[in-house]
């Protein structure tokens, strides 16, 4: 199961494949990488939040974050739940900051803070900073990126993960 509805696992593997060419398209022929992820789309039942999901991955991509916004708002309306959500979540908020609506992003992103671990959560914070230093809250966002690297750090991860609290702390 994923997301709610059976998967076919022949489906995905192909998606993923042709995610795996994506590199092989050039800039002039982002169109025809599109039509490849149109095409896998037209297999989904009527409905499937997979679709908006795969094709708004697609635009947003060859760099349409115009158009990639509103299919990601339809394959979460649909109920794109689970990882494939939160990943729509983090794509739609990077969207909404490429259009200049980076306040959007915030809101969307901010719960995904609370949500239960899984390896985006790093993807979460470096997206919410992206958007937070787009309204000039650039401390937060630093905040945000160093809490996300201390971890990862061989050395100095306490102070690392205390500076960046600091960053954000009333400064007494």
């Amino acid at each position: 199961m994923c997301e709610g509805e059976p998967v076919n696992q022949d489906w995905e593997d192909r998606v993923t494949a042709a995610w795996a060419t994506f590199d092989d398209y050039t800039e002039d022929e982002a169109g025809q990488f599109r039509a490849v992820i149109d095409k896998l789309v037209a297999e989904l039942p009527e409905g499937s939040p997979l679709g908006p999901f795969e094709q708004a991955c697609a635009w947003d991509s060859t760099g349409h974050s115009d158009k990639a916004a509103p299919l990601y708002r339809e394959a979460l309306a649909r109920g794109l739940s689970g990882y494939k959500g939160r990943r729509a979540r983090i794509q739609l908020s990077s969207s909404l900051r490429n259009i200049g609506r980076a306040e959007e992003g915030v809101k969307l992103l901010t719960p995904e803070l609370d949500a239960p671990s899984d390896e985006l959560d790093d993807a979460v914070r470096a997206c919410l900073a992206l958007c937070l230093s787009s309204l000039g809250r650039d401390r937060e966002g630093l905040s945000l990126v160093l809490g996300a690297l201390a971890p990862h750090l061989p050395r100095y991860q306490r102070s690392m993960a205390n500076y960046a609290r600091a960053l954000v702390e009333p400064q007494e």
